[in-house]
């Protein structure tokens, strides 16, 4: 009998909960929105082959009465004479070819690694609410970067802890942590971050990857923004960066002090060693914010300032 009861209130329950979302005001509708910009790839050229270089010249040696170069040691090594000087040239020569050899591979030890080693790096900021141009900033920035090149994502990467480290006075909590991982894990424990960073999003309302710029359109996001009271209290902003090698490692943040100190680290990554890099925000839209209980909720792992 319950068990028909509840089959035949499936249908009012639906209509119920439509009802009660279609009534729900803007501000709850839109609490969540996200932005997100992005870009690199652990498939890069950088990660196959050892990059080739062009022929060497093999060293040439001091001529000791015949010959020239390298050859002039054959005929003394077997002609009897200078035995023990022929052997120390062959040892030296060797010594030089392989030390050669070994820097053509890799000149910071990765090239040509099959598996080379990736620090994964992520830095949280909650900022007050009252940081208002910060969002402006962000969503400006999605619109110009330039995702697809490492200069781009270098430069991206560099105005963004520019951009929260102008706004230190309004920081309130923070969260750093690297790890240093294969490439084979490395890619797929940044995307799960990621992705995890999005699902704290009602709607992701902006965002460009690889310069391909995705956007609700202003229409709706104005008709939504009428309706938002200004009763938000935090803002939050996440940094994903994945490199090559390691940079050092990044300060537990006890203070604001250790949150500028990973920024910095992270703004001095060079370009050729860039991975991929996930920078989101949230909320995106101007006038949305966060609540103090949704900022301890989604983000526990940060700490208090």
């Amino acid at each position: 009998m319950l068990k028909r009861i509840s089959r035949s209130c499936r249908p009012l329950l639906a209509i119920a909960l439509a009802l009660i979302l279609a009534l729900a005001p803007v501000s709850a509708v839109w609490a969540r929105s996200g932005g997100r910009i992005g870009g690199g790839s652990f498939r890069s050229p950088t990660f196959s082959a050892p990059r080739s270089v062009g022929p060497r010249s093999a060293p040439v040696y001091p001529s000791y009465g015949g010959g020239f170069g390298f050859p002039l040691v054959v005929p003394f090594f077997w002609g009897g004479g200078g035995g023990l000087l022929t052997l120390l040239l062959l040892i030296g020569a060797g010594s030089f070819l392989v030390r050669s050899l070994r820097s053509a591979v890799s000149e910071d030890g990765d090239e040509g690694v099959a598996d080379p080693p990736v620090t994964l790096a992520q830095v949280k900021v909650g900022l007050l609410a009252s940081a208002r141009q910060l969002q402006k900033d962000m969503n400006a920035l999605a619109l110009e970067a330039d995702t697809q090149s490492p200069e781009g994502l270098s430069q991206l990467l560099q105005e963004v802890t520019l951009g929260l480290m102008r706004y230190s006075d309004y920081w309130a909590y923070g969260h750093a942590q690297a790890e240093k991982l294969p490439l084979s894990r490395a890619e797929s424990l940044f995307y799960q971050a990621s992705l995890q960073e999005r699902s704290k999003f009602s709607a992701e309302t902006l965002s460009n990857r690889n310069n391909q710029i995705q956007q609700v359109p202003q229409a709706v996001l104005k008709r939504a923004a009428a309706g938002i009271p200004d009763i938000g209290e935090y803002l939050v902003v996440t940094l994903l960066v994945a490199y090559r090698g390691n940079l050092g490692t990044l300060p537990v943040v006890k203070s604001a002090a250790d949150l500028r100190q990973c920024l910095l680290q992270l703004a001095s990554i060079p370009a050729e060693r860039i991975v991929a890099i996930e920078v989101l925000w949230t909320p995106q839209l101007e006038g949305d914010t966060l609540s103090a209980e949704a900022l301890l909720t989604e983000y526990p792992e940060m700490r208090l300032l």
